[in-house]
Parts: structure tokens; C-alpha cells; sequence
């Protein structure tokens, strides 16, 4: 059996791969989908408030560059200095796209019970957990 590592990588790899293909025809890859879900779930959206909800997705640099291109293509605007928004016509086109997602994410989990995706997604979290504890020794 391959160590864990091993799957983390191509799962993320496969998920990642398959999202960008996906979403490509929408303009968006699976980390400006990320930003915008950020924007559209916080309210008061700072770049600051995408920094820190998407570190463990991508560098600062890459979340940075993705803040650019949905401001650019329209998605979101800057309603103050370092604050997010979603435009009307980016939440309507967000609407469209989360029908795509919902069903990649179906394709992603069949065969899959929720109990099971429950106790992967659990025993992640644990290790994860586990593991940012001890390097504060």
C-alpha cells in the first residue's frame, strides 16, 4: 500500500486537474473559484480575509494573481481600498458555474457514502491537527 502522502498528492492533483477542466469554459480555475466562494461567503471580504481562509491552498503570490484576474474578468470589483465584492453579474455567473461544480463534485464522491467521506475527511483533519501541533515543540 502507498503511504498516505502518496494519495493526498494525486487526489489533490486529480481534483485540481479535473476542476480546471471544468471550469475552464467559465474563465476560472479551481483557485479564483476558491477566491470567489470567499468573497461571496464573507461579506466584508478583505484580500487579507482570501489571504488567510486560502493559505493552505495556494502562496500568497498565487492567491494574489487570482484576486487579479476575477477583478479583471469582471466576477468581483473593490466597493473600498483592499476590500472584495462579488459584481451582480458575477454572482449570476457564479450561480451558472456552481451547477457545473455540484456536478463534479457528485462524479468526485461516487461509490463514496457520506459516513465514508465523513471519516476520510475526519481522519485528515486529525492528522493535520496532529501534525501543526507538534511543530510548535
Amino acid at each position: 500500500m502507498e503511504p498516505i502522502g502518496y494519495w493526498l498528492n494525486r487526489t489533490d492533483l486529480a481534483l485540481t486537474t479535473t476542476m480546471n477542466t471544468v471550469l475552464a469554459e467559465s474563465g476560472l480555475t479551481r483557485l479564483t473559484w476558491q477566491v470567489l466562494n470567499v468573497v461571496e461567503t464573507h461579506p466584508r471580504t478583505t484580500d487579507t480575509t482570501v489571504l488567510t481562509t486560502l493559505t493552505a491552498n495556494a502562496s500568497p503570490a498565487e492567491l494574489t494573481d487570482a484576486i487579479t484576474t476575477v477583478l479583471a474578468d469582471g466576477w468581483a470589483v473593490r466597493p473600498a481600498t483592499e476590500h472584495l465584492a462579488l459584481t451582480e453579474d458575477g454572482r449570476a455567473r457564479l450561480a451558472r458555474v456552481g451547477k457545473h461544480v455540484a456536478a463534479f463534485r457528485a462524479a468526485s464522491v461516487a461509490g463514496i457514502s457520506p459516513e465514508e467521506y465523513r471519516t476520510a475527511v475526519g481522519v485528515l483533519k486529525r492528522m493535520t491537527l496532529n501534525l501543526e501541533s507538534d511543530q510548535g515543540h
